[in-house]
């Protein structure tokens, strides 16, 4: 990645600076931000892991460069110490030798001997020799992610690339999915097609399962066929320049529903409808989240599966059983970007499910979406929650449909200061 490439990165990379250190407040400390180094592959001599710096450092610098710590104090402002390209990197890897910017890592050490008594909250990936003040790091760890939440028009506009090569990946899939295929087959093809259409990487492992692998909420594709009459659950998702697309659809390998999968997929899709349109500035996600379980709970008193008030089957938890996961995450600088459970909102520690995000949504949040309903036999057969829910669930049924596996639909909706926008509108789903 290069700096500068977009027009108006540097000025977005000067508001997020001037952002977080207003919102820090800091006074005498001093901030450290690391880019991080690569990871070396174990036993492979001097092979090392595809390098990414540490999200907090690329979104301060737009720099995916190794080694790499910019500095904060508050007396000085920024500076932003660099790794010098070295002949090697321009041996092996073609490196440009031109000009960085920024300081020469060289200068740190005397930058930081100049402020040894002060002190420090360190971001990012490890600074060697430096103690970071833990309390201190809670706090400007805080505000950074307070300040990233909110994206700004070059974030939005790598965003919305992600989303088209995405689109992209998942519609020649589409085309492709047929009894017979494997699940590493289509993989590859969505892959490659993300590639093909302007994707850096992918956003993170695909998950991809058919038959009962859909049931298992990160599958991992396998040489396992597609059968007549099954579904395919694909989540996946490109990356643009560090920025990340994050979608599941759920098609019929077959090209048709039979009625039972038919009247579920409607069940999930009216869960994400319900909860898309409630991602406006000042909804709590929490919020989102029960209005997509009761949206479930309804629906699956409705087919037959659940008994009971859709409010009550929320309250108790045995809407859960067929919805085990929370409704969504940030996503944006990476496929899990700054959300937090705000401090005194931390869950109980047997809490399930757990959400990854609980605090309100202002204008600028990206969000994931994904309501699913699942058939999974380690839930479905766990003696203590056949008990405790054992009025709730018709077992007769929900046991006959265990192989059916599960059924997901994710959208990223951007919440906007008039409403909101699905920036995954155009991936296709199955009408």
């Amino acid at each position: 990645m290069t700096r500068g490439c977009e027009a108006g990165i540097e000025q977005q990379l000067q508001r997020r600076r001037r952002a977080t250190a207003e919102l820090c407040g800091l006074r005498d400390q001093v901030l450290l931000v690391g880019a991080g180094l690569p990871l070396p592959v174990p036993g492979r001599a001097d092979r090392t892991y595809p390098f990414r710096a540490h999200s907090e450092y690329l979104y301060l610098t737009d720099r995916e460069r190794p080694g790499g710590v910019l500095a904060f104090d508050p007396a000085e402002g920024w500076v932003d110490f660099v790794v010098p390209v070295t002949r090697e990197e321009q041996l092996w890897e073609g490196a440009s030798a031109g000009a960085l910017g920024g300081a020469g890592i060289d200068q740190l050490d005397r930058w930081l001997e100049a402020r040894r008594s002060r002190p420090v909250a360190c971001l990012g990936a490890p600074v060697d020799g430096i103690r970071s003040e833990p309390a201190l790091e809670r706090s400007v760890r805080a505000a950074l992610n307070q300040v990233r939440r909110r994206k700004d028009e070059s974030e939005l506009s790598r965003m919305r690339a992600a989303e088209l090569a995405t689109s992209a990946g998942f519609a020649h899939v589409a085309r492709l999915l047929k009894p017979d295929a494997t699940e590493r087959e289509l993989q590859i093809e969505l892959e490659a097609e993300f590639l093909r259409q302007g994707a850096d990487s992918l956003a993170y492992e695909t998950i991809l399962g058919s038959g009962p692998n859909t049931a298992v909420l990160h599958a991992r594709p396998s040489e396992r066929c597609v059968a007549d009459g099954e579904l395919v659950l694909i989540d996946a998702g490109a990356e643009v320049r560090g920025y990340a697309s994050d979608v599941t659809r759920t098609y019929p390998a077959s090209g048709r529903f039979t009625a039972e999968q038919a009247e579920l997929y409607r069940i999930v899709l009216e869960a994400n409808r319900v909860a898309t349109e409630r991602c406006v500035a000042g909804t709590e996600w929490r919020e989102v989240h029960v209005a997509a379980s009761r949206s479930i709970a309804a629906g699956l008193v409705a087919f037959g599966l659940l008994r009971g008030d859709p409010d009550a089957l929320v309250e108790s938890g045995a809407v859960y059983l067929f919805f085990p996961h929370g409704i969504g995450h940030m996503v944006g600088l990476g496929v899990r970007d700054a959300g937090e459970v705000l401090a005194g909102r931390e869950p109980e520690p047997d809490a399930f499910p757990r959400l990854r995000v609980d605090l309100p949504l202002l204008p600028g949040y990206t969000m994931t979406v994904e309501p699913g309903v699942y058939l999974v036999p380690a839930l479905l057969g766990d003696r203590d929650l056949r008990a405790r829910h054992r009025d709730a669930v018709d077992w007769d049924r929900a046991e006959r449909m265990l192989g059916l596996g599960g059924i997901r639909i994710e959208d990223n909706v951007l919440v906007t200061e008039q409403g909101f926008e699905v920036l995954t509108k155009n991936v296709p789903t199955f009408d």
